[in-house]
């Protein structure tokens, strides 16, 4: 899917977008693309009412995958890209966004568990917990744009080019997706998801 991305910003769009602007936001299409969204994919099993226990599966996998791949991955898009990012910040990303919510959830799961019991934790816990993932997603959606409301309202023409690429993506995953779940004939509690986590 980075080709997407390349060929729309840095062929189609080079007459509207100046080049070291279309590597940044080429950067961010690709950090956006090999980081997946652990929390959307709880949202998303949420809204469809998918299977928890494979949607908890899932995201445990994909998470401790993204620990040992997600800097090789990025730092050899970029470098593919002419785009030095030292492994340094690479490395502190997966920290803050991978290590530490994954090492928060194994401990406090841990912790209910041995203080309430797996009962209390499945029955009681993760239903008082399930409508913060949804309030936390939004919260960060919005702090993300507002944090970057002055470069959205800077640059509207730019923020329109690079959805094109994005949203061709989006739909083309999509239906790979649904297309691979619909010939393995899996059931819509468990291909709902990976109609999400293939994004």
């Amino acid at each position: 899917m980075f080709a997407i991305a390349w060929f729309f910003l840095m062929v189609v769009f080079e007459p509207l977008i100046p080049e070291d602007m279309a590597r940044e936001y080429l950067a961010g299409a690709i950090l956006l693309g090999a980081a997946p969204c652990t929390a959307m994919v709880f949202v998303w099993s949420y809204l469809t009412r998918g299977d928890a226990a494979y949607t908890l599966v899932q995201v445990a996998i994909n998470d401790l995958i993204m620990l040992f791949a997600f800097a090789p991955i990025v730092v050899f898009l970029l470098g593919v890209s002419n785009i030095q990012v030292p492994w340094d910040t690479v490395i502190l990303s997966v920290v803050l966004y991978i290590v530490i919510p994954l090492g928060a959830g194994y401990l406090t799961r841990r912790w209910v568990i041995q203080r309430h019991g797996i009962e209390w934790f499945d029955g009681v816990f993760m239903k008082r917990l399930a409508p913060v993932t949804p309030i936390g997603l939004i919260i960060t959606l919005v702090l993300l744009f507002a944090f970057q409301g002055d470069v959205i309202v800077a640059n509207p023409l730019h923020i329109l080019l690079i959805a094109i690429p994005l949203t061709i993506q989006t739909f083309l995953i999509f239906f790979i997706a649904y297309g691979w779940c619909k010939a393995w004939k899996l059931p819509h509690n468990v291909a709902a998801l990976r109609d999400d986590r293939c994004e």
